[in-house]
């Protein structure tokens, strides 16, 4: 055994180094064992935009969990590390930075653009690497992947041909979601919608043949300069005249149809629509529905092009203010009308997203999403925690439409598809055609989500499906991700393996929430209450940022950060490592053979090997259930309460005395509980574990590979658990008297117990040396026969009752209050279980066991009821 702890837990020592040499010992890796079960988790690759955030220690950490207890507990398990290039994000990112110098990614021309974020990338797969490395995650490096390296791409490109071969995948002309600033379309779900103030600009349109003009209202007037109709419901007494002749559509002067269509609310405005194929989604299925002309008056860009005439180049939102002022002036504005509206904002770039036409390769969902849905009523479905994220999931599937897979970006997996130069013939594969000089490819890239979709089994080797790690590790057993991405990521997953694997990608999804301020809002840039989780490590170490994380909430909840919290965590390892270093400077010298359990044990020895086992049955159970909180509960209350408060005081009883037998004994229990807890605590809290394990008398080269914890039933003793619990409700009911009459435990006291229970009388006389030294009796009665003194403080026990004499402290108004007080607890608690023993359906249904539990409840609120009611007449009477 090395030397002791130092004098002061401090992270910044424990955790300087322990990383390296874990993975200098390549403990990270599987084992290798093939008879062990294999365990394999996937981590959500962050991308390579910029450091982690909370949200991701709080991801990797619940990951980090799992996979260390299941190595621990004997699995084959392999934690997947890697990164995703994501596409518009990184990208965004570095035209900002070449921005910054002068520069577009023009002026470098696509082939230098993509070797500036390459290099971009390796600088921030470094950083995000060292904040692995900080948080302490057990990940095997030697099998890290990109999304862009040539494993995946390979992957990318077998699934988008077969989809593509299998009529899943088609290019075509549709509305999508553009972004502007990006000049790239978005999905659906990439496009976050915002309250902002806008308005409603009323204007006519006079009819052709001058009869009388219709009145039409939008919140887009530029884009009227594309209208090619204007519609009316069919059934609308109001416009039937008027369905076949045209109107003249002011500022561009052209005549365009009235058409009917039941697409039109007649309720909303005045009955009458513009319809603008180009430029809204509603208005393209009419426009396809009346064969319409689309006539897109946008560029890429968001400027206004050529077919806007005088308002070509002009901004579309400067366009917007000439042409409302133009129509004013032409009389034909009626009014504009304020209002806020839901608009949709670029998720990336934050700038509002233009309904587009635009050519673009979509996947057709509607036979992925049937198989998904399918799949979750079978046993083999992903199972979700909390399960209602499982509702979340198929309602989303339900509803879900053609996913645009094109993205006009220079980053990311370029399209299997070209274009024969002279022909336009299109061909599509994994490689390109023959004669590549006569073929372009088509310069979009694939939605990011396309390859991270695949992740689970392209990182495993697919489509070999030969390769070792494939065979053995996929499907992965759990996934851990926040709820934001469900759609984006989680149902992606789901579908692109079944329909390609044939399996789920994963047997469990573990949801939890979003990190939140104190005051429970988003952390955000906007708000500047961002918390970066290395600076938590810097002041708390990784250890407590990592009990806090886990401790934080039930899964699918959001969480609170707080300093106040930080604190709490960082107090509970300063206490475990005060305990540890009380434990250690008393078995100095001890080795691990010295460690021997068998033979005579005192009550407190038999109670915490009893308490241990409870302990490893809960967490363990709660561990496999995810319900991390809980368990972390379990777990403070038992090294607190019972190891450190109570366990350990008991021992100094033992180890200052003269037994030296009970002493080596006591050594022993005190060794292994603490070493079963540092086992229990490892996985959430690495770094100082394995500090305390290493000056421990144990056998292993490390806590990350040591055992975990198992239950030992011949520890179990129900009768030393029961007689514990009474004496520390003995101990803290003296205390509490001692406290109310301000006689402060230096100072000896008479304690009388009138035992009502034989077997409690025993068991006290035989550890009344426990009652002497943490109550400091100056005389201590311990009988059946006790008469209760007049003038004296009581508390009623199951079994006895407990009165301290003291004459002259104790004033009788105040007592007979407290009691008072007492006796109103225990009606109450009468009254709670007699109710519930009598409601029939409760005894007819409830398990014979709990039944009989409130029965015992129900006998020992009443004996103490009646003595705490004798007690107070007992008083009254002397007063």
């Amino acid at each position: 055994m090395s030397d002791n702890l130092s004098t002061k837990y401090n992270p910044q020592e424990v955790e300087a180094g322990r990383y390296q040499k874990w993975l200098d010992e390549d403990l990270f890796k599987p084992s290798g064992d093939k008879k062990a079960k294999p365990y394999s988790i996937v981590i959500p690759p962050p991308n390579v935009t910029g450091k982690l955030h909370l949200g991701h220690a709080w991801d990797t950490t619940l990951q980090d969990m799992i996979i260390r207890q299941k190595r621990m507990q004997g699995f084959d398990t392999l934690w997947l590390p890697g990164m995703d290039h994501a596409g518009i994000a990184t990208q965004a990112k570095v035209e900002e930075k070449l921005r910054e110098q002068g520069i577009s990614r023009y002026d470098l021309g696509r082939e230098k653009f993509v070797e500036n974020v390459w290099d971009w990338k390796e600088e921030y797969a470094d950083h995000i690497r060292q904040q692995w490395a900080k948080m302490g995650l057990s990940l095997d490096y030697s099998r890290e992947r990109f999304t862009l390296d040539d494993g995946l791409s390979e992957a990318v490109r077998k699934v988008f041909v077969t989809l593509y071969e299998k009529d899943l995948i088609y290019r075509g002309e549709y509305i999508i979601n553009w972004d502007p600033q990006a000049r790239t379309a978005l999905s659906d779900i990439e496009v976050i919608h915002k309250d902002i103030e806008g308005a409603f600009y009323h204007m006519t349109y006079p009819l052709s043949d001058g009869t009388g003009e219709l009145e039409i209202a939008t919140t887009r007037p530029e884009t009227m300069l594309g209208d090619t109709a204007v519609a009316v419901h069919p059934d609308d007494e109001r416009y039937q005249e008027y369905i076949g002749k045209t109107v003249t559509l002011p500022l561009v002067n052209k005549e365009i149809p009235i058409i009917a269509d039941e697409y039109v609310d007649r309720e909303f405005g005045t009955g009458v629509v513009k319809i603008t194929p180009a430029h809204d989604p509603n208005d393209f299925e009419v426009g396809n529905r009346h064969n319409l002309p689309r006539i897109n008056v946008m560029n890429d860009d968001g400027t206004m092009n050529e077919l806007a005439g005088k308002y070509a180049e002009m901004d579309r939102f400067e366009a917007r203010k000439l042409i409302v002022s133009d129509l004013k002036e032409m009389g034909r504005l009626v009014k504009v009308e304020k209002m806020n509206h839901n608009v949709g904002h670029s998720e990336r770039t934050g700038v509002v997203v233009e309904p587009r036409l635009s050519t673009q390769w979509f996947v057709k969902m509607a036979p992925l999403a049937k198989e998904a849905i399918e799949n979750q009523a079978t046993d083999d479905a992903v199972d979700f925690y909390p399960p209602r994220f499982n509702q979340t999931f198929l309602r989303w599937m339900d509803n879900v439409h053609d996913w645009v897979i094109s993205r006009q970006l220079w980053w990311g997996h370029q399209i299997p598809a070209w274009y024969h130069k002279e022909t336009g013939e299109m061909y599509v594969g994994m490689q390109a055609p023959v004669d590549s000089e006569n073929w372009v490819q088509d310069p979009d890239v694939l939605d990011t989500w396309f390859s991270s979709a695949l992740w689970p089994f392209s990182t495993m080797g697919w489509p070999d499906t030969n390769s070792e790690d494939y065979k053995r590790y996929f499907p992965t057993n759990t996934l851990v991700t926040g709820y934001d991405i469900i759609f984006f990521w989680v149902s992606r997953m789901i579908f692109q393996s079944l329909e390609f694997t044939g399996e789920r990608p994963f047997n469990n999804v573990l949801i939890h929430g979003l990190i939140r301020d104190e005051q429970g809002r988003k952390m955000s840039k906007s708000l500047g209450n961002g918390i970066d989780p290395m600076d938590v490590i810097d002041k708390y170490g990784a250890d407590a940022l990592r009990w806090f994380l886990s401790n934080g909430s039930a899964p699918g909840q959001d969480v609170r950060f707080s300093y106040e919290k930080m604190d709490a965590a960082w107090n509970f390892i300063n206490k475990i490592w005060n305990a540890s270093r009380f434990v250690l400077m008393n078995v100095e010298g001890m080795t691990a053979r010295d460690i021997q359990l068998e033979g005579e044990k005192t009550v407190a020895d038999r109670w915490i090997l009893t308490r241990l086992n409870e302990t490893v049955e809960k967490v363990t159970d709660l561990f496999d259930r995810f319900e991390f909180g809980e368990a972390g509960r379990q777990l403070y209350n038992f090294i607190w309460d019972d190891f450190c408060d109570w366990y350990i005081e008991m021992s100094k009883e033992v180890l200052y005395g003269e037994d030296e037998g009970s002493k080596q004994m006591n050594k022993s229990i005190l060794v292994y509980t603490l070493d079963q807890i540092l086992r229990l605590l490892h996985p959430i809290m690495p770094f100082v574990t394995e500090e305390i394990w290493s000056k421990l008398p144990h056998e292993g080269q490390s806590l990350v590979t040591a055992a975990y914890p198992v239950v030992h039933e011949e520890f179990n003793d129900a009768a030393a658990v029961k007689g514990m619990e009474f004496l520390i409700e003995l101990i803290r009911a003296v205390r509490n008297i001692r406290s109310e009459v301000n006689t402060p435990l230096s100072k000896p006291v008479t304690l009388l117990i009138h035992t009502t229970d034989k077997e409690i009388d025993e068991f006290l006389v035989a550890n009344k040396n426990y009652i002497e030294r943490f109550c400091n009796p100056e005389e201590l009665v311990i009988s059946g026969e006790i008469e209760a003194p007049e003038l004296a403080m009581s508390a009623v026990l199951t079994g006895a009752k407990i009165y301290l004499p003291l004459a002259g402290l104790i004033n009788i108004d105040e007592e007979l209050q407290r009691l008072e007080k007492e006796l109103a607890k225990w009606n109450s608690e009468v009254k709670r279980v007699q109710g519930k023993l009598a409601n029939e359906r409760f005894v007819a249904n409830a398990p014979e066991a709990v039944v009989a539990e409130e029965r015992e409840k129900e006998a020992d609120y009443l004996d103490k009821q009646k003595a705490v009611a004798e007690r107070i007449e007992q008083l009254r009477t002397i007063k």
